[in-house]
């Protein structure tokens, strides 16, 4: 177990979980918050907030519990594995595939395969989530990144926070846009009504939500569809998706947020909406793919990018819609 004590001594001094993150070099101030959630932060022997405003002759005491032991049995399912060194593993996610264990994917995860090619992991994610920095939603496919130790862990998520990282997706949605850039600044939380989705809050007094920022721009106009990128300033659960849907342009294929069971628009003809419903069918999902990923090595700072191909159903959807409605 780790401690340490710290007697703050300036005046105009920033909330505690900032303050920690500055004087704890190599720990992420969200690795920080959970501490102090977690009850292992006392200022002057009580427990506080992670916002609460650090006072001039306040005493910190810090317990950094050691990770808990990982209870996961490795699982030998092949991985699609883009780079690999004793720092971090970058992985191309395959359609299908949950990043961690959770209720209803106990088995058959990123994690469990990984566990089976790697046995040293960063502890840092906890026991469900061993070296996990960032996640893709299970039918999501592309570039995912996992560290392989404690300080990789915490470089890689410092650079998600400050957007040092570079994340980018590929997406087809609904409709074909009016703009050709655009920034999605509208806040996410878990839906009021249904606890299985997210929604964008507008009454953030209500409920719960958390900033969640998008940038779209267009790469390609198709008859009743768009072809876009997203580049991620926020990493919020299913923001992407729900971003789309909330502009009226659900990701095609999306069982979730409106893009799965759309009517072919009439525009085509009966064979093209035969086809085109077959192609979206064969999906299994949403179009949506982490195309690249760019982020400094957390060793050498060497700025490195990853790319992922397309996954062939929707590489196949993207060359019926060129050809029949470019």
């Amino acid at each position: 177990m780790d401690t340490h004590d710290f007697t703050v001594e300036e005046n105009n001094t920033p909330r505690l979980d900032v303050y920690l993150a500055e004087k704890m070099e190599g720990r992420s101030r969200s690795f920080i918050q959970k501490l102090i959630t977690d009850g292992h932060v006392l200022v002057n022997a009580a427990p506080q907030r992670p916002n609460y405003k650090v006072q001039a002759g306040d005493r910190i005491n810090v317990t950094v519990p050691p990770p808990e032991p990982m209870e996961i049995t490795p699982e030998d399912i092949p991985l699609d594995i883009l780079y690999e060194d004793d720092q971090i593993i970058v992985i191309n996610k395959a359609k299908g595939m949950t990043v961690h264990p959770a209720p209803g994917s106990m088995h058959g995860t990123l994690v469990h395969a990984v566990l089976a090619h790697s046995e040293d992991l960063s502890g840092i994610g906890g026991v469900e989530r061993p070296g996990i920095v960032h996640r893709l939603d299970k039918d999501t496919t592309g570039v995912l990144v996992v560290a392989k130790t404690d300080h990789a862990h915490t470089s890689l998520q410092e650079q998600i926070q400050s957007r040092t990282a570079d994340r980018r997706y590929f997406g087809l949605v609904w409709g074909e846009t009016k703009f050709n850039e655009a920034v999605v600044d509208a806040p996410i939380g878990r839906h009021p009504t249904d606890r299985q989705k997210m929604a964008v809050i507008k009454d953030t007094n209500r409920y719960t939500s958390r900033i969640a920022v998008t940038h779209l721009s267009v790469l390609q106009r198709f008859k009743s569809f768009t072809y876009l990128e997203a580049k991620l300033d926020t990493g919020r659960t299913h923001q992407i998706r729900v971003h789309c849907s909330f502009i009226g342009h659900p990701v095609v294929g999306d069982p979730t947020y409106g893009g799965a069971k759309r009517a072919i628009p009439s525009a085509y003809s009966k064979l093209e909406q035969r086809e085109l419903a077959a192609l979206i069918d064969n999906l299994h999902g949403q179009a949506l793919h982490a195309h690249s990923l760019a982020l400094n090595h957390p060793v050498t700072g060497e700025r490195m990018t990853f790319e992922a191909p397309l996954p062939e159903e929707m590489q196949a959807l993207l060359e019926w819609l060129e050809k029949h409605a470019g």
